[in-house]
Parts: structure tokens; C-alpha cells; sequence
């Protein structure tokens, strides 16, 4: 998927560009009183109405959000047609910190701007917003997910993401290894919060040595006191150049493979839960060149929209399970593809999502 970031002026040119966005419908909502400024952007609804989260971020400027949302919602449309879902791809972002600004009127706020779009977007949790704020946005729009079980809904999303990244990991060590057993390779997590911290666990069940760094001391310590043989990097820099690492998972922001972390990397496998992992179209090819397996992230972080979306025709977490395991068989099917066509492991996901989402523009 091509990057639209760096966004400025040019805004408007960039959107209206079919080989960087293509999209079908970009919002920009201004609340004055609770001083909600939100970016919502509809990349595709051929499959279904557009879903995806909502990142509650401090960018540096308005343009960085928009360009960020363009290509969050992008990837969803990817995520969603790869996973089967009858969905098409919609992201939005809040502008601000919220551990400043984030108020219950301006979540209702937000609530309001998403509701008026009849329907065409479905919104859930992301970086920056939690099951209890989904709680609030519901209470002004029943196009909502991602709720407390109390009030409908399915719960924390992470943890059938972290399974699904589980799922592709075991995949690609299939694919590169012969056996799907992380039993013995050494794994390094970037990034152990919401979903990474999930992921750690499946990886110790599994008997995997693991490695772990965050930018916040409370997350590293949360594991590291239950499992004291857990590693700590000093930061995602040393982490990648950890000797003798079979496994990368890049598990918070985005942008973590790029000119400078790729040629750096010791392990032969990336596959993490980050979403819109590749700093430009380039990097894939970069990590095809160094013979490292990249695991598409929008097709292995797929088990949190799979919840989601089952919240709305009744959540069922083992049905959702079930689907969110056939991850393992995607990523298969993605990399017999690329060995296939001759192409890197994200050029053969696009592909199969492209095919799908052109398929259903013709019925």
C-alpha cells in the first residue's frame, strides 16, 4: 500500500490521487465547546460499510492527522477484505493527547460527527482509546464497537489481535522453517501494551525465548515481574540488533521498517501487530533483498476487526476465535503467492485483497 504521508497543502491533491488514496470520503470535525478537532476517512465501502478504530493521538500538526488517517483507513480496507469480512475500510483520528484533553463531552462530541454518517463508518478502539470511551462514543452513535460487555459489547479487542499476530508467526515459521513451533527462537516484541503484552504470553506458552522494549517502564515492568526470564532491550534500536533473534514483531506505532532499522536487523522473520509497519513502498523489497520474511501486518493484526466485527450481529468470542485462527492459513496462502507471482509477501496481500474488493465493485 502506497504511503500518503508528508501530506501538507497538497492535501486535497494527494486524496484525490487513485495510486496514493483513492478514498471515498474524508471528514474534518471541529467541536469548539469540548475542543474536539478529528479527521474521519472513508477509503472504500465496496465491501460493506467502512471499519476501523479510533487513534487518539498528539500530532505534531493537522496535516500529519489527516495524512495519517488517509492511510490507516487505506490499510483497513486491506485488513478487512483479507479477513473475509463484509466491511470496507474507514479509520479516524483525534488530534491532541489524550491523557490532556480527552473529556466525556468531547468523546460524545465525536460520538455526534461519527453517527452522522449514517452508518458508512463503524468505529472501535485504536492507539489512544479504550473499551470505557467506546462506552461513551455509543451513547450518541449506535455505530459503535468495541464496547464493555456491560453495555453490549465484546470487550478488549487486543486480545484476539495479539492471537492472530500469534497465528502469523506460526505461519511464517512454517514457511521459513519447516514447523510452525516458536519453541526455542528467540523473539523480540517492540512495543508491550494493549496487545503486545498478549503476545508475550502466547509466546512463552509456546516455549519461545523472548525479548521485549517499550517507551513506558509500567509496561515492561507488568511483565517482567510475572516473568522474570523475559529480556529487556533498552529500546526497539538495540532490540533489532539483538544477537542471534529469529523473530521481529514490531507492536506499537507505525513506520518501524525503514532505511535505517532494516539493513540493521539480525532476525529472519518480521511479523508484529504495528499497523502500517513499511516507512515506504521500498522497504518491502529492501527486506526481500536481505532474504527476511515480512509478514504483511494488515493481514496478521486482523483479529481485533474480526471481533469487532462480530459485536454487531452478537458477539460470540469462540466463533471469533475460530475465524481469527485461519490467519495461519492466510499468511500461508500470502507467501505461496508472492513465491508464486515473484513478488514480496505485502505486493501478493494487495493483490488478493485488490482482486476481492474489485470483485465486488462488478456484482
Amino acid at each position: 500500500m502506497t504511503d500518503v504521508s508528508g501530506a501538507s497543502a497538497d492535501v486535497l491533491h494527494t486524496l484525490f490521487r487513485s495510486e496514493q488514496g483513492g478514498h471515498e470520503q474524508v471528514v474534518l470535525c471541529q467541536d469548539r465547546a469540548s475542543g474536539l478537532k478529528a479527521v474521519i476517512a472513508l477509503h472504500s465501502t465496496a465491501l460493506g460499510p467502512g471499519l476501523g478504530g479510533t487513534r487518539f493521538y498528539p500530532y505534531a500538526s493537522e496535516e500529519e492527522a489527516v495524512a495519517d488517517a488517509l492511510n490507516l483507513s487505506r490499510g483497513m480496507s486491506y485488513k478487512n477484505a483479507l479477513a473475509g469480512l463484509d466491511h470496507g475500510g474507514g479509520k479516524a483520528v483525534i488530534i491532541g493527547d489524550p491523557e490532556q484533553i480527552k473529556t466525556e463531552a468531547l468523546l460524545l462530541a465525536y460520538g455526534r460527527f461519527v453517527a452522522s454518517l449514517g452508518g458508512r463508518y463503524v468505529t472501535a478502539c485504536d492507539v489512544g482509546t479504550y473499551v470505557a470511551d467506546m462506552d461513551v462514543v455509543a451513547r450518541e452513535c449506535r455505530w459503535t464497537t468495541g464496547r464493555s460487555p456491560e453495555n453490549g459489547g465484546a470487550g478488549d479487542s487486543s486480545v484476539l489481535t495479539a492471537f492472530g499476530v500469534f497465528q502469523g508467526m506460526r505461519a511464517s515459521a512454517q514457511h521459513q522453517w519447516g514447523d510452525p513451533s516458536l519453541r526455542g527462537r528467540r523473539i523480540g516484541v517492540a512495543g508491550v501494551g494493549k496487545v503486545g503484552h498478549h503476545l508475550v504470553e502466547h509466546l512463552l506458552k509456546d516455549g519461545a525465548e523472548v525479548v521485549i522494549t517499550d517507551v513506558r517502564a509500567e509496561s515492561v515492568t507488568r511483565i517482567t515481574d510475572r516473568h522474570p526470564e523475559v529480556t529487556v532491550a533498552a529500546d526497539a534500536d538495540a532490540l533489532i540488533r539483538t544477537e542471534g533473534l529469529d523473530i521481529y514483531a514490531p507492536c506499537a506505532l507505525g513506520g518501524a521498517l525503514d532505511d535505517e532499522t532494516v539493513p540493521a536487523l539480525t532476525a529472519s522473520i518480521v511479523c508484529g501487530a504495528a499497523n502500517n509497519q513499511l516507512a515506504h513502498p521500498g522497504v518491502e523489497k529492501d527486506l526481500a533483498d536481505r532474504r527476511i520474511l515480512y509478514a504483511p501486518d494488515y493481514v496478521v493484526n486482523a483479529g481485533g476487526v474480526i471481533q469487532v466485527a462480530d459485536e454487531l450481529h452478537g458477539f460470540d468470542f469462540e466463533r471469533c476465535r475460530a475465524k481469527a485462527a485461519k490467519i495461519f492459513d492466510t499468511t500461508l496462502q500470502i507467501f505461496a503467492r508472492a513465491k508464486s507471482d515473484g513478488v514480496p509477501p505485502a505486493a501478493a496481500a494487495d493483490r488478493i485483497a485488490e482482486h476481492r474488493m474489485a470483485e465486488a465493485h462488478r456484482s
